[in-house]
């Protein structure tokens, strides 16, 4: 038989995630187009290369295809994206297969190509979707899943549309260049997707791939929001899938929100009913400066803004074990057309008046400005000068990250909360720092040490993480220095604990107030 290898060099675009734990979309699709060409397909991750220095591996296969699409870089826990060097580095020890490097860096990276190769660049920007194609495809790729470093473990990216509802784009997104026409992937394909994903041992699902999430459906309804197909993609996903651990979300537009409100309102009334807890619409904000938003053609106002993260936490807030059910989380990008320091002024005074007035949010995205090729700010900045200042914007992340997230997890996560299934990534001391699965999950710095995945009750706060305990661990499980780390809690109460308590579990303790 064929055979073809995968290497997944992950995926980080403004509508789908694919750094471990994440599973993109478009691995799924390759795997499932090569399996139905009759290859026998296995996966990789880069950094199942790195770790075991696989590089040149690959030769007996005969075809070889490296993913690779970062257009929104960032920093990462579960992996690092490949680089282009990395890229040179596998194609030119690896000769004999046929080579397809596919993904977002066809369009973006230059001199991919290392010296006497001949390697094929799999288009990358679509015209058109062809959701029946993608409906085999992705039913096919669905078991390469198994294959996956962290299986069970992995949170599926699922595609529910492609493209901007909007006519007229921001001045920076990749997103109208790699899909220039908007289009609702129909309910029965996304929900016999998930239903292969769920046979073969996935509980974790996050519907990516997408804008604006509230706009599904907004092609088959008149260009207004579709409340019932909405209704109907996550009733279906429940019904295939029943014990699912994770159903989440990312990307809503706050001006859709308000423009299209009460019936944004009722869209969100019904991710609310069908989610899981935790989940995030994340609102391309951008920047708070209405004469930079202004200048990059950003959907409405801060006033839109505004309504849109109040209505969120009304509709969203409510709480299972503490974690509110769904919250905005906020993006901005710094280095914008039009951007002064008043832009920054305005950022902070507006974080700390949403602080101030209980109107929460999960999280707040500060990323540097990546001038993608061919967008309307590429252009731009053929004649203009399109950078960051530097100092102001490290002066103010500092201010933000010190004045505001701090204080904002502590009303987000009160101590108490019970976080369910985080997973270990790494340790540090007697610190293992652990995550559930989940979009954009909380980072948590669990006393001990864990090794599986488990519930945890929250104790603190680091800067932009929680510290917290398991639930089911018995206080005699703790040393003297994992007890001191709780607040509350100094030597000589630590040891009584152990001499007294040792058989209890240590949040019965904390609970009853016994510490």
């Amino acid at each position: 038989m064929k055979s073809a290898i995968l290497i997944d060099g992950y995926v980080d675009e403004p509508a789908v995630l694919g750094v471990p734990p994440y599973i993109s979309t478009y691995a799924r699709y390759i795997a499932g187009t090569l399996l139905l060409k009759g290859f026998d397909v296995s996966y990789i991750t880069i950094d199942q290369i790195r770790q075991k220095n696989k590089w040149k591996d690959f030769n007996d296969y005969n075809v070889l295809v490296i993913l690779s699409s970062v257009t929104v870089p960032g920093k990462y826990i579960g992996g690092t994206p490949i680089t282009v060097d990395e890229i040179k580095k596998i194609f030119t020890l690896n000769k004999k297969p046929f080579r397809i490097l596919t993904g977002a860096i066809v369009e973006f990276a230059e001199n991919v190509e290392a010296d006497d190769m001949t390697v094929d660049f799999l288009e990358y920007a679509f015209e058109k979707v062809d959701y029946q194609i993608i409906r085999v495809v992705s039913i096919k790729g669905a078991s390469i899943v198994k294959q996956h470093p962290r299986y069970p473990d992995v949170i599926c990216e699922v595609e529910v549309s492609t493209g901007c509802e909007r006519k007229t784009y921001c001045t920076f997104c990749s997103e109208p260049i790699l899909h220039p026409f908007f289009s609702s992937r129909p309910v029965k394909d996304i929900v016999d997707e998930v239903e292969t994903l769920y046979k073969e041992g996935i509980k974790a699902f996050r519907l990516g791939r997408s804008a604006n999430i509230l706009a599904y459906g907004f092609d088959k309804n008149s260009s207004n929001v579709n409340v019932i197909l909405i209704n109907e993609l996550y009733n279906g996903i429940r019904s295939v899938a029943p014990d699912l651990e994770v159903l989440h979300t990312d990307n809503a537009n706050p001006g859709f929100i308000a423009k299209y409100y009460p019936e944004s309102a009722k869209a969100i009334e019904m991710i609310v009913r069908y989610n899981t807890p935790g989940d995030i619409l994340s609102f391309g904000v951008e920047s708070f400066d209405e004469v930079v938003r202004k200048k990059n053609n950003i959907q409405g106002s801060v006033k839109d803004i505004d309504f849109a993260v109040k209505l969120v936490n009304e509709i969203g807030g409510k709480r299972i074990d503490g974690v509110p059910k769904l919250l905005p989380g906020l993006n901005f990008v710094f280095g914008l057309y039009g951007e002064t320091k008043r832009s920054y002024e305005i950022l902070y005074k507006k974080l700390r008046e949403y602080l101030e007035k209980d109107m929460l949010v999960r999280r707040i995205n500060l990323r540097q400005i990546y001038v993608v090729p061919n967008t309307p700010l590429w252009f731009l900045s053929q004649r203009k000068k399109i950078k960051v200042n530097k100092k102001l914007f490290n002066h103010y992340k500092y201010l933000i990250r010190n004045n505001i997230d701090n204080k904002m997890l502590r009303k987000v996560f009160p101590k108490g909360t019970v976080i369910r299934g985080v997973i270990p990534e790494y340790r540090e001391g007697n610190i293992t720092f652990a995550r559930p699965l989940g979009t954009y999950p909380i980072l948590v710095g669990v006393i001990g040490e864990i090794t599986k995945k488990s519930d945890v009750y929250v104790v603190d706060y680091g800067l932009r993480s929680l510290t917290a305990v398991e639930v089911k661990k018995r206080v005699g499980e703790y040393s003297i220095s994992d007890l001191i780390k709780i607040p509350g809690i100094g030597k000589s109460k630590a040891k009584e604990l152990k001499e007294k308590f040792s058989e209890k579990l240590l949040v019965e303790m904390l609970e009853g107030d016994v510490v």
